[in-house]
């Protein structure tokens, strides 16, 4: 009596402990999770290899007087070649954006953005550093590119054909500052401006620094929203009842609100690098893992509730049912996440830590709050499909899995050869992926700098439209100037500012921009310049490229051990393990061919981003793998339970398909929500996760790993010990032993 008193006590407190502890902490992470974008870091060394040469220049760039050098170049273009009216319109709007009403502080020297071909950069005046961070808040609210101080400019350079006349400006005015920076280039383009047929834009490193922080600006929030309808979509379908689904979205909710909150305290107290990207992944790992753990307890919650007449004691045997199959895929996903910390690369490092929390987070909410709520809402919350006590299971969707399994059972060699050879041609479209992406086609929709830098592309083919720059010891400089002048493929040299014992030097090719011909100055450059450092935004592609090589020579092992010791754990076996694994690999070499049939053919990208080949291995290796770890438990259980393996394997198969296609689905259009978002890169890597998971759903998981179950019987569990029937023992109950 004393101890069902106390059982009844417990059903009604645990619910509601948990509960009010969850309230508790989203009260305290609330305000923390709201300026996760305050420590958010976009700039050029966060999305760069950390030793890396053009890593260096960047940082001691900011060092320099002045700090960052905001570069534009002003283009006008008329299609049937400029006239006089055009240029003496181009050269008073150029003056009238340089020349400075009053100067904020005096002046110091800057490196303007200088075009190949040009020997002098003899602007009117020198560069301010700005002044204060007050003067800078002011900046931001400016329309009039004069209140920015004194600016540098170039002279105005014609093409070839009379089309294109190009000026370079620049400024350290806005220094570091998103806001003065947006500010400075927003109002050049107030003023440079044509009519008739004359097109006027404004691009260089400046401006489309500004373009992109605006496009990843809007990341966050536009993910968040369209993850959400996504998901909420999904589970209305899903779960055919007015309330149920809101019951998992408003949790995983919660779960994002958490991590946005432990994320943004790493961030400000132990450094973290958190990047517009990384944020916006972890926003789609939590949405995705989250909703995947919840239609996996739910539905064995609902089946519980049939064979349990109090939803606390059903929600108990779901937790320990599928509880162990949930820490697992969890466990994958962070093992697989935290291999990124080795990465060079600082955004991807910073990827790992960032993304591990998210599905951590995910995690907590769904093995706490969500049981706790769904117990205290009771059966009603499945209204109007209200699972009764003693009634019979939902058939819906087992039919067809039922019928997929019988066609692998029936030719398991048939099916398993056929998956593999179909997988192995799709992995063939890898070949027809388009080349490295350059930073000019890295946008969906060209803004205005993307569409300057394509008309100064065709109007100056042989001549770059961007400096090399390079940093100098100020004792060295004259001597390093010297040699860079000489380097092969050089067109031009110059000192810039001068600080902290380094001198910067802005040097011009003659080869067009990210071509064979500049990378080869920059690696003669580099060889010849002993003592100096070689960046630029080309120097940074190339140091991104050679990065990306090297943490996938590193990452990629480091996450196939990771994954399979995990599964190695939780099946206590060496074959299993080692079939999910080798099916996750095989799918994501088919997923990265299908893109390579896709984007060039299909999308039009002219390339494709050089870290897409680790981070889609990452996510469909550590995510992929969860399904596999769903069916394998489920077989486990089935074999424990005295089935014959292959028997097992089927019956596994028919009674997890249905969630396990469900959370396919879910996690895969929450990818695919990144494919919506106007960078290339996001589109790529949102297409291929997409696809990757439906190929691992209702292929490998459905066929492949079923039919290898099947042909393999017993052998699946070697080295391991066998799962055994239940053997029952003496006493008013019985107690499961063997392999547990």
């Amino acid at each position: 009596m004393g101890r069902t008193a106390r059982t009844g006590a417990h059903r009604r407190v645990v619910p509601w402990g948990v509960l009010v502890l969850w309230v508790i902490a989203i009260a305290v992470a609330g305000p923390f999770a709201g300026k996760l974008a305050d420590v958010q870091r976009d700039g050029t060394a966060d999305y760069l290899p950390s030793g890396a040469d053009s890593t260096q220049v960047a940082r001691l760039q900011e060092k320099l007087p002045g700090g960052e050098v905001t570069g534009l170049l002003l283009v006008y273009h008329r299609d049937g070649g400029l006239t006089a009216a055009d240029r003496t319109t181009a050269e008073r709007q150029v003056e009238a954006v340089t020349v400075p009403a009053v100067p904020a502080v005096p002046a110091v020297p800057a490196v303007p953005a200088v075009p190949a071909g040009t020997t002098s950069t003899t602007g009117t005046t020198g560069t301010t550093d700005g002044g204060s961070a007050e003067h800078r808040a002011a900046l931001a609210g400016s329309k009039d590119p004069r209140d920015f101080g004194a600016i540098l400019r170039g002279p105005g350079v014609p093409s070839a054909d009379g089309t294109t006349l190009m000026y370079a400006v620049s400024t350290t005015a806005p220094g570091t500052d998103d806001a003065a920076k947006k500010a400075f280039v927003e109002a050049v383009r107030d003023h440079a401006h044509g009519t008739g047929g004359l097109t006027v834009s404004v691009g260089g490193e400046g401006a489309v620094d500004v373009d992109a922080k605006e496009v990843f600006g809007s990341i966050d929030g536009t993910l968040m929203l369209a993850t959400g309808l996504v998901v909420a979509l999904l589970l209305v379908l899903t779960y055919r009842s007015p309330v149920l689904w809101l019951v998992p979205l408003v949790v995983v909710a919660v779960g994002a609100l958490c991590a946005r909150a432990v994320v943004y305290g790493l961030a400000s107290g132990f450094g973290l690098t958190v990047t517009s990207q990384s944020a916006g992944i972890m926003t789609v790992l939590v949405f995705g893992a989250g909703t995947d753990y919840a239609l996996l307890l739910v539905a064995r919650y609902r089946d519980e509730l049939r064979r349990t007449p109090r939803p606390y004691e059903a929600m108990r045997t779901a937790l320990r049912g599928c509880g162990p199959a949930v820490l697992a895929s969890c466990g994958t996903v962070v093992a697989g996440l935290g291999c990124l910390l080795a990465a060079d690369l600082n955004n991807i490092r910073g990827l790992g830590p960032v993304g591990a929390v998210g599905v951590l987070c995910a995690l907590v909410a769904m093995m706490t709050l969500l049981p706790a709520i769904l117990v205290l809402l009771g059966r009603r919350v499945f209204w109007p499909l209200i699972p009764a006590y003693g009634g019979e299971a939902e058939q819906r969707g087992r039919g067809v899995f039922a019928a997929m399994g019988s066609s692998a059972g029936e030719r398991p060699v048939a099916v398993l050869v056929t998956g593999v050879v179909l997988l192995g041609a799709l992995a063939l479209g890898v070949f027809n992926l388009p080349g490295a992406l350059k930073r000019e086609d890295a946008f969906t929709d060209r803004p205005e700098s993307i569409a300057a830098m394509g008309t100064l592309a065709e109007a100056f083919p042989d001549r770059s439209s961007r400096p090399i720059e390079v940093m100098a010891p100020t004792g060295a400089a004259d001597r390093i100037l010297a040699e860079a002048r000489s380097v092969e493929g050089v067109a031009s040299a110059a000192k810039g500012r001068e600080g902290g014992g380094w001198t910067e030097i802005a040097v011009t090719t003659e080869a067009a921009p990210e071509s064979a011909g500049e990378s080869a100055a920059i690696d003669r450059l580099r060889a010849a310049l002993d003592g100096a450092h070689v960046g630029g935004a080309s120097a940074r592609q190339l140091d991104l490229a050679a990065a990306n090589a090297d943490d996938r020579l590193i990452v990629i092992p480091l996450v196939l051990a990771s994954v399979l010791l995990v599964l190695v754990l939780l099946l206590r076996s060496l074959v299993a393990p080692l079939l999910l694994v080798t099916a996750v690999v095989l799918v994501w070499g088919a997923a990265l061919g299908i893109g390579g049939l896709l984007f060039g053919p299909v999308f039009g990208f002219a390339g494709v981003d050089p870290g897409l080949p680790l981070l889609t291995f990452v996510f469909l290796v550590a995510l992929g793998v969860d399904y596999g770890i769903f069916l394998m438990h489920r077989t486990r259980e089935e074999t424990r339970g005295g089935a014959e393996p292959g028997q097992a394997a089927l019956t596994a198969l028919r009674t997890t398909g249905g969630v396990i296609a469900s959370a396919g689905i879910v996690l895969a259009a929450t990818f695919a929500v990144l494919a919506s978002l106007p960078l290339v890169m996001f589109v790529e890597m949102g297409t291929v996760v997409a696809v990757g998971v439906v190929l691992d759903t209702f292929l490998v998981r459905t066929y492949l790993v079923t039919s290898a179950g099947v042909l393999l019987g017993r052998r699946m569990w070697w080295l391991g010990r066998p799962p055994v029937a239940p053997v029952p023992v003496a006493g008013p109950a019985l107690e499961l032993v063997g392999d547990r």
